[in-house]
């Protein structure tokens, strides 16, 4: 590796001025995002994000951060019985269940 790298650079990404930190910055990048974001491979071809992919990087967002969303939602219902809280239906819940 050649080239400057900031206080703080992760380790495993090449500097900016060599051959390979593109792929070693996609590759860090997708490891620091939730497993499932590789399987949008819109998000590895574009880390630039050139114009014409801006709408299908923009909708692979769009549907892991719902389910990401979701994801949370559970996340703290989980934690919130490992601490004892018990569930009860509430007057919406037992309409929706009939």
């Amino acid at each position: 590796m050649t080239g400057y790298t900031p206080p703080g650079w992760p380790a495993g990404v090449h500097p900016p001025d060599s051959e390979e930190f593109e792929s070693t910055a996609v590759t860090w990048l997708l490891d620091v995002v939730p497993p499932d974001y590789r399987l949008h491979g819109v998000l590895r071809r574009y880390p630039v994000l050139p114009p014409h992919a801006i709408d299908t990087v923009l909708a692979a967002y769009r549907k892991e951060g719902a389910r990401l969303a979701a994801t949370a939602r559970a996340v703290g219902l989980v934690e919130r019985a490992l601490r004892g809280e018990v569930f009860s239906p509430k007057m919406q819940d037992k309409r929706a269940a009939r």
